[in-house]
């Protein structure tokens, strides 16, 4: 079972069997290993089936995916060569995962294609299998918009349309997008909205475009498991790493999450603990999905027993050896805590959860505390004494087992040969053998070289709330909660260029929309982004100067509310006093060498 829809509390009384579906469909789910439907699936899927527009209030998590997926497939005309169903997902993350659950609910329907269509990939590997035939599309707002203009995708027979976290999707400027392709489809298709919230905007699209919707609420999930330890541990960020790596050597984990806030820091989390020693790798948004697979499966055997993460990449990841989850970034909304620690604490096992809080991060925890209606305990740097006392358990663990294997017998005749033939006592070549298995890294920490640890004190001071320019600590990073007009979170190492795009104030863009928008279309990362400047009809960009060529490519057709960016390198304009490049438009290629 290795899907977010488990986390879901389930309708006791109601099998799946009780739907409705196609009988292939439900063979699928009796593989996976699903029983119960979940509130919102056993609500959703009987009027999907009979042909009733739906409207979903659902957080990730509550098992809407199949809610709208399961009745779909079960509908599907397989002799019908144009696309039957269109998602619209705010993410090309999210659009791999549906698209993933679509392909999983339809192992035993032979002839089902799903295509994730979204910026960043390659426009020749869609068109290949546009024209081969398709009968579900999974995409985002953007680039469906650029295959309905140049006429590659053809929506005139479309029976079911899914607006999947629609309120992400406004607030990344996908509105008019989403409000064009909902009119250029059939007035006979059948329409399911799902939001987090419903903010007046969606609730005027619903009323537009879906005809006497039935309405569903699912209740957030903001309780955790009480078989789940729960701790926290005050540390700077440049203690992070020392304490995580004390963390691993005291800890009796069997497998472990280490969630990271973004792509680049699972990478360079994961590099570092392999440089410790501990077998680390990392899965995030970039990862593939055959190597998500062998790593996941390494984790479940044992042969990985760290993986590092992103929200993303762990939703769905159901691996019971799972033991302990360590926020190394806490995340900036109780639900994704909530999530994240779920991963733990699997099949009535025990599990434990440690999250790392900045001192200008105990708002969030506070938060958490609130939200989950329990108090987490603190826990204090583990010292040198306890990672010292930790691996002489480690030791005598390991002789102990090493006495009831096969192998003593043959190694005690040797040791006896070579106490008679040198005269040695035995405790001598026991100790000689130890050394030799050791090597030259010391079995033990030296008390003497440890540093006394700065005590984090609990008193009101200024860094209690990020400041309003989103300052990160001394040597730190600013959190991630959503770019900022005074300067989104990026890497200080960076060299940084400015570019101009032709949407402003008049067309009432915020700066979260910018950022959402150009990093999903143009494979750009949270840390890829400095000042934004958002002027009266066109904005102000900081990006990186050596801008990869696709993501050039992938942003020339990228709308924000509706209107082309037209992404340029700006002529005598600055943001923040950046040095001025002259312009440079997609007529002509950058001459400097790209990072691809």
């Amino acid at each position: 079972m290795t899907d977010p829809e488990l986390d879901a509390p389930k309708t006791i009384d109601l099998t799946f069997d009780d739907l409705g579906l196609d009988e292939r469909v439900l063979k699928a789910l009796k593989k996976i290993g699903y029983e119960s439907p979940s509130p919102i699936q056993a609500e959703t899927i009987p009027p999907l089936l009979e042909g009733r527009h739906v409207v979903g209030l659902a957080q990730t998590g509550t098992g809407k995916t199949a809610a709208f997926a399961l009745p779909i497939l079960s509908q599907l005309d397989l002799k019908q060569k144009t696309p039957q169903a269109l998602v619209l997902a705010p993410t090309r993350e999210l659009a791999l995962q549906v698209s993933e659950a679509f392909e999983k609910y339809a192992a035993f329907m032979n002839g089902v294609h799903v295509l994730p269509v979204y910026g960043g990939q390659g426009y020749g590997v869609q068109l290949s299998a546009l024209r081969r035939g398709v009968h579900v599309v999974v995409g985002t707002p953007g680039r469906i918009m650029d295959h309905l203009e140049k006429g590659t995708l053809d929506l005139s027979q479309l029976r079911f349309l899914v607006l999947d976290e629609a309120d992400e999707m406004l607030k990344m400027g996908f509105a008019e997008d989403v409000e064009t392709i909902l009119a250029d489809t059939p007035d006979t298709k059948h329409v399911a909205l799902f939001s987090a919230t419903m903010p007046s905007q969606i609730r005027r699209i619903s009323k537009k475009y879906l005809e006497d919707p039935v309405e569903i609420t699912v209740k957030n999930k903001t309780t955790t498991a009480t078989n789940i330890t729960q701790r926290y541990m005050f540390v700077s960020w440049p203690q992070k790493i020392d304490a995580l790596t004390r963390i691993l050597e005291v800890e009796n984990f069997e497998a472990m999450i280490i969630f990271a806030r973004t792509k680049s820091a699972t990478e360079e989390l994961a590099e570092k603990l392999r440089a410790r020693g501990f077998s680390a790798t990392a899965i995030n948004g970039d990862i593939a999905q055959n190597q998500r697979e062998r790593t996941i499966n390494q984790l479940k055997s044992g042969k990985l027993d760290i993986l590092v993460a992103t929200d993303v990449a762990a939703r769905g990841l159901d691996v019971e050896r799972i033991s302990h989850v360590v926020n190394f970034d806490i995340p900036t909304d109780t639900e994704s805590y909530v999530h994240r620690i779920g991963r733990t604490g699997r099949a009535g096992r025990s599990g434990d959860a440690i999250s790392f809080i900045t001192p200008r991060e105990r708002y969030l925890l506070k938060a958490i505390e609130k939200a989950t209606r329990q108090t987490l305990t603190q826990m204090q740097l583990p010292s040198v004494e306890d990672i010292n006392t930790t691996r002489l358990s480690r030791f005598d663990d390991a002789i102990t087992a090493a006495l009831n294997s096969d192998k003593v017998e043959f190694f005690r005749e040797v040791v006896n040969h070579y106490v008679r033939e040198y005269d040695v006592p035995e405790i001598d070549v026991a100790a000689a053998l130890a050394a030799v298995q050791q090597g030259d890294t010391p079995l033990l920490l030296d008390p003497a070289a440890e540093k006394p640890a700065k005590e984090f004190k609990e008193r009101p001071q200024r860094g209690d709330r990020p400041d309003r320019g989103g300052r990160p600590e001394r040597g730190g990073h600013r959190e991630d909660r959503g770019p900022r007009r005074e300067s989104p979170a990026r890497r200080s190492d960076v060299p940084m260029a400015t570019y101009r795009i032709e949407v402003g104030k008049r067309h009432k863009v915020e700066p979260r929309q910018i950022v959402g928008a150009l990093a999903n279309e143009g494979g750009l990362g949270r840390g890829d982004f400095g000042k934004i400047d958002i002027r009266a009809d066109h904005s102000i960009v900081e990006l990186p100067v050596n801008l990869p060529s696709s993501s050039w490519d992938s942003l020339k057709g990228t709308r924000i509310s509706g209107k082309l960016i037209e992404l340029s390198q700006a002529e005598g304009e600055t943001a923040g006093g950046r040095p001025r490049f002259e312009k440079r438009s997609f007529d002509k290629k950058p001459r400097h060498k790209h990072r691809d």
